[in-house]
């Protein structure tokens, strides 16, 4: 015989749950408002900033350091979470990305004189229309962001009630990643500074990826949904957000297409043999040189 006790109490608790989702889901919508709105501001400031500088390459700068501010924002928002202990291990994760990457692009750009490659190219490209066009490109980051911040707050709301070994896995991941990342600056650094300009970079990682950095700059955000994502909860599904987003601007949006045009203008054939024997984007062994002499020999 069914105890008519039981009857309230899991109505209740139906109840419970119900009211959970859908404080999570309003804190998920305020928490992505607020980004959006902080981060415009912010990208305000950047296109000011490289307008007064005439580089643009100051706007890297201002939305790595401001992404990673809004992806710790994001996983300490006031909405009902699983663990306490989660929501430090994935703002840390975040700051982890952000420091190391903000502090090298910002040391880049201070320490060059010369303009990133693919900003160069859009200001020969827009001529007088730069600044107008570039005000675009630079206010588009900040519903980019907000969008990846989706991911970060359900990594750090769900995931269950303790820190486990997807946890370990995620933050392996994201670590993974963002050594791999610092591993192709570094050598494409190294590049740089013993070869003459016009030479391309074929060797390490670079002989495995055209762009061995936007590779693990996406696999950065594959650690969301390694850490919570979970098919019966609808909120986990948001971790997937940033992943295949990034892989959208990466592959196909500012990332490869743009730098690739501006590497076939200035290194022509030698780099069509680069493209034809290295891998866009995810590693794989490379295929040999259709014409050897073309191989890292400045233009």
């Amino acid at each position: 015989m069914v105890s008519l006790r039981a009857v309230p109490s899991a109505g209740s608790g139906l109840i419970q749950a119900a009211s959970r989702r859908v404080c999570g889901d309003m804190a998920l919508v305020l928490s992505f408002v607020a980004v959006l709105a902080g981060m415009a501001v912010l990208m305000t400031a950047a296109w000011l900033t490289q307008r007064a500088a005439h580089n643009a390459g100051w706007v890297d700068v201002f939305w790595t350091y401001g992404t990673g501010a809004a992806c710790s924002l994001a996983a300490f928002w006031p909405a009902p979470a699983d663990s306490v202990a989660r929501q430090i291990l994935v703002a840390l994760l975040g700051a982890v990305w952000s420091l190391r990457l903000g502090t090298y692009v910002a040391l880049r750009v201070a320490g060059s004189s010369r303009e990133d490659a693919r900003y160069a190219g859009l200001r020969r490209e827009w001529g007088a229309a730069f600044q107008r066009r570039m005000f675009a490109l630079v206010i588009v980051q900040a519903p980019a962001t907000a969008l990846l911040t989706l991911s970060v707050f359900a990594a750090a709301h769900g995931g269950g009630a303790s820190l486990g070994l997807r946890d370990l896995l995620g933050a392996l991941v994201l670590l993974v990643a963002i050594a791999g990342e610092g591993l192709a600056d570094e050598q494409m650094r190294r590049f740089k500074a013993s070869t003459p300009h016009g030479g391309i970079a074929d060797t390490g990682l670079w002989a495995w990826s055209r762009h061995p950095n936007y590779f693990f700059e996406w696999i950065v955000w594959l650690a969301y949904p390694v850490i919570a994502f979970e098919p019966a909860h609808p909120l986990t599904w948001a971790t997937w957000i940033a992943p295949v987003l990034m892989y959208l601007i990466l592959r196909y949006g500012t990332g490869v297409p743009a730098l690739e045009r501006v590497m076939l203008e200035s290194r022509g054939e030698a780099f069509r043999d680069y493209q034809a024997r290295v891998s866009a984007f995810i590693p794989r062994p490379p295929r040999k040189a259709a014409n050897p002499s073309l191989q890292r020999k400045p233009s």
